[in-house]
């Protein structure tokens, strides 16, 4: 189906991406950073208009569906780049939580800077992002 080519070549490009974006970057801290500074520049480009994979997800959304795999299999991974990242500094179990809520708000700013609220929802992102890991460090 031509439709997962596509999906998963733009999975392994956004893979590749972040793994270039994060090889300099020193701190687990830093690199939820640079994630979100690659958002916010997608968001910011000329060519964004959503997320294919959420379009994808809208269009084939019966779990099963080969669509609703390669989407399932996009966003497994970064929500799993996430906890790895924050794994460097917290338990397992506290960086699963965290990775997921930090996931969801990347997910919450992409559609919300699809409907032209992109750099309300990036200040946002990042202030939530911060309030979340400052306390995860508190917590310790």
């Amino acid at each position: 189906m031509l439709i997962v080519n596509v999906l998963d070549w733009r999975a392994e490009h956004f893979r590749r991406q972040l793994d270039m974006l994060l090889e300099p970057v020193a701190t687990p801290d830093e690199q939820i950073v640079a994630i979100f500074d690659w958002h916010e520049r997608w968001f910011e480009s000329p060519g964004f208009h959503g997320c294919l994979f959420q379009h994808s997800l809208a269009e084939y959304g019966t779990p099963g569906h080969a669509v609703f795999e390669a989407v399932s299999r996009q966003k497994h991974a970064l929500k799993q780049r996430l906890q790895d990242i924050l794994e460097q500094t917290l338990p397992e179990e506290r960086a699963a939580v965290f990775a997921n809520t930090l996931f969801m708000l990347i997910e919450g700013a992409t559609m919300l800077a699809h409907l032209g609220q992109g750099k309300m929802a990036v200040a946002s992102m990042r202030k939530t992002a911060s309030a979340l890991l400052f306390s995860a460090d508190r917590l310790q």
